[in-house]
């Protein structure tokens, strides 16, 4: 017999929400089950149950911003630590790009619970997402995730001579971090001093630790794509939204 779920879970598990937007709708009456209204948090549910939400839970959720940010060096990913600034502290009307082609408007509502999804170490730059949109943010780092991230890396090598072709073949595949086998990434000389690299999981500070498995020292890192976003000509520290025609 099937195990029944907490139905936060399951509504997570069909994509309708997050678990903490799932948890809110309940609380506030917007979630059927099989018809009928369920407010109690923590209820469970069996897989074959029918899952309804109300409209004006769409119409919040459709109001929710994903913002995307060419995040200087300095600045960190999410809670302000150590002293340093968050990234989301240049989500300010005058640091928005002037080209952004979004028709948003901003306002100061649009701050709240927004959480980057996915992180960029303080000494890296480039594409950093910051969503209030659950939906958004399990597609990025949800357990499940399938979409690719890629950076350019300019690097040193430590060694004499040229990095040997082989290490570069272990860059691709057959490095552990860890105790666990790295999944395969696509990794490639731009030119004599700039790597490529593209990978489908983000372990903290990976590429620096995979450079420095193969004697290279890694002195820039700048993400420039998240699936099919692409950090294109936003200027560092501008900002712009995700418009509704772009999909990771």
């Amino acid at each position: 017999m099937t195990e029944p779920l907490r139905l936060s879970k399951r509504m997570s598990e069909l994509g309708l929400c997050s678990r903490r937007e799932a948890d809110e709708w309940i609380a506030r009456g917007w979630v059927r089950v099989d018809g009928k209204v369920v407010a109690e948090l923590g209820s469970k549910v069996l897989p074959t149950q029918r899952i309804t939400v109300e409209r004006q839970a769409a119409a919040e959720q459709s109001k929710r911003v994903t913002i995307l940010i060419n995040k200087p060096m300095g600045y960190v990913s999410g809670q302000a630590e150590d002293g340093y600034t968050p990234a989301v502290a240049l989500i300010k009307p005058e640091n928005r790009w002037p080209d952004d082609p979004a028709p948003d408007t901003f306002h100061p509502t649009q701050l709240r619970s927004l959480v980057p999804a996915g992180r960029l170490d303080i000494d890296s730059v480039g594409l950093l997402v910051l969503t209030q949109d659950g939906r958004v943010a399990k597609q990025l780092i949800g357990e499940t995730t399938s979409v690719d991230k890629e950076y350019l890396v300019r690097v040193e090598y430590t060694k004499p001579g040229k990095l040997p072709e082989s290490d570069l073949k272990k860059l691709n595949h057959g490095l552990w971090m860890d105790g666990k086998p790295l999944l395969p990434a696509k990794v490639r000389w731009q030119n004599d001093d700039q790597l490529s690299f593209t990978l489908k999981e983000g372990k903290k500070r990976q590429i620096r630790r995979m450079c420095d498995m193969v004697g290279l020292k890694v002195i820039g890192l700048k993400r420039v794509r998240i699936g099919k976003v692409k950090l294109g000509d936003l200027p560092v520290g501008q900002w712009r939204y995700l418009r509704a025609d772009e999909q990771f």
